[in-house]
């Protein structure tokens, strides 16, 4: 798997921990990579990534909110506003083309979710860049 692939996997994993044990996200990144064989460019890559998603995240989640027609923000499952504050902090930034963002969304959420769970994040970015 590529850094920024990896970086992405580490971010999201860093948001649902600092969402949940309230770390901050180098030290939750430093505590998910220390037992795995990662580059130090992945993990760099994912502390950006995730401090970006972590500091924009009631913005974020005020879009979602408005993008999710009769779906309360409540209903949404961590794992899956991880990685959507992942995906629209990414497509923000313009750093990767917008296809590459959606596609490694849609894999994790395959990975650490459900695939009616990538429908959903795949709806809402959709809606999000028609927007």
């Amino acid at each position: 798997m590529g850094k920024r692939s990896t970086g992405r996997r580490l971010a999201m994993q860093a948001l649902y921990q600092a969402e949940i044990s309230g770390l901050s996200i180098p030290d939750a990144v430093d505590n998910i990579s220390e037992d795995e064989n990662i580059t130090p460019d992945a993990i760099e890559f994912a502390k950006k990534l995730g401090q970006a998603a972590w500091d924009v995240r009631e913005k974020n989640d005020k879009t979602i909110s408005n993008l999710a027609i009769d779906w309360p923000l409540e209903r949404i499952s961590r794992v899956d506003r991880s990685i959507l504050w992942l995906a629209l902090t990414e497509l923000e930034l313009k750093e990767s083309p917008t296809s590459v963002v959606i596609n490694e969304a849609l894999e994790i959420a395959k990975k650490y979710s459900s695939p009616e769970a990538a429908k959903f994040i795949n709806g809402i970015l959709g809606a999000y860049l028609r927007k």
